[in-house]
């Protein structure tokens, strides 16, 4: 059965991913001086006012120099998106930090002792999953939505008098033939915050070559196709139009409704919290399954109980096009990898300020190292050859 299926992506300036941004700079700020601090750090953005609130643990020698830095480093990030609008400046917003210490009852169960190993900083299941739709293994709708608005914010961002806003969002609508493959676009929407002075046959001017290069030749729409700023105008954008919230775009994160999802968000929560470091050991292991060549599609799912090392349970699917049995595939990835919270950090570099990035235009789908060294490892192909072999 032929079918259409969307999904849709949020630029860096949408108000819940300016929240991620802020979270996970809050992150790296911590990580940078000291791998084990704990974080986890919520922020709500609304008109002229950025508020962080969650738990951290740092040493006393430490906390003290972090704290005095967050503000500064939190006033980069969103200078850095680009707002300097009138309600909602980077200068000028007024900033709320409530971070507080974290639970004595949480770290005595995830911390390591003399009879323990560390265990997961809370229960959960997560999921990852990889596709042979597209060069860096991803679901093709999700993957070209992002695309378009990453692509969009560089030429915003080239352009000191641009016409556009960091705010953004993106939707595509992909036709699938009868055996699970894109053939074409359905439509596209794009709708893009702009300058009061701008005129939609300007924008439109602007963003359709931005839309034409990312999509496969021969996929370009146009027409009643392709709607771009179909409400007529976007002008109050940002936290000044909508308020924004940390871990709002899950979705978007991941693989746009491709895959499952376990319900958990990312963004300013260190690797100790297994809802990140989990997922990201989960895309890990389905990518290097469809880059081996032993699926063309696989869903892996790994679950965790508070204060326990070891998941509870590790499932794949590789939906029919396995190579392998997955039961079999199943004991060839834990023989690959230690999927302990410890050992997922340490196989993936984990402990180090390399979450910023992942802020927007998904945290599945990248390149390693593309942000900088040891970003996005858990893109990374490594585990084809050890796979093949345990899989034989």
């Amino acid at each position: 059965m032929s079918y259409i299926f969307t999904s849709e992506s949020v630029s860096e300036g949408h108000p819940d991913k300016l929240c991620d941004r802020v979270s996970d700079t809050v992150l790296d700020l911590f990580l940078k001086h000291e791998p084990e601090a704990r974080v986890a750090c919520e922020t709500l953005a609304t008109t002229n006012r950025v508020v962080l609130a969650g738990e951290v643990r740092a040493s006393e020698s430490k906390l003290t120099q972090i704290m005095a830095e967050i503000e500064p480093a939190v006033r980069a990030a969103v200078k850095d998106i680009g707002y300097e609008q009138k309600a909602f400046h980077h200068a000028d917003f007024e900033f709320q930090n409530y971070l507080h210490e974290q639970s004595s009852d949480i770290a005595m169960g995830v911390d390591s002792g003399d009879n323990k190993d560390e265990g997961a900083g809370d229960q959960g299941l997560m999921f990852g999953y990889a596709c042979d739709e597209t060069d860096v293994l991803m679901p093709a709708a999700i993957h070209y939505s992002h695309q378009i608005l990453k692509d969009l914010a560089t030429v915003r961002k080239q352009d000191a008098d641009s016409i556009l806003g960091p705010d953004s969002k993106s939707q595509i609508s992909l036709d699938y033939d009868d055996k699970g493959r894109p053939t074409g676009v359905h439509k596209v929407v794009l709708s893009t915050q702009h300058s009061e002075k701008a005129t939609q046959a300007e924008i439109l001017a602007l963003v359709t070559p931005v839309i034409a290069n990312v999509l496969p030749d021969g996929w370009m729409v146009t027409g009643d196709d392709l709607l771009v700023n179909p409400t007529g105008q976007f002008v109050i954008g940002g936290p000044d139009g909508d308020t924004g919230l940390t871990g709002r775009k899950i979705i978007v994160d991941t693989y746009g409704g491709a895959a499952p999802h376990g319900g958990g968000a990312f963004s300013g929560k260190d690797p100790t919290k297994v809802d990140r470091s989990a997922a990201y050991a989960s895309r890990y292991l389905a990518k290097n399954v469809v880059a081996a060549g032993l699926a063309s599609r696989c869903t892996i799912q790994i679950a965790y109980a508070i204060g326990v090392a070891e998941p509870v349970s590790l499932y794949a699917n590789t939906h029919g096009t396995g190579m392998v049995d997955d039961q079999k595939l199943q004991e060839a990835l834990r023989d690959c990898m230690d999927l302990t919270p410890r050992g997922i950090r340490q196989h993936l570099g984990m402990n180090a300020p390399i979450y910023a990035p992942t802020a927007a235009y998904g945290h599945f789908g990248r390149i390693a190292g593309e942000a900088g060294p040891g970003t996005f490892s858990w893109e990374a192909t490594d585990l084809v050859d050890a796979l093949r072999a345990a899989a034989r």
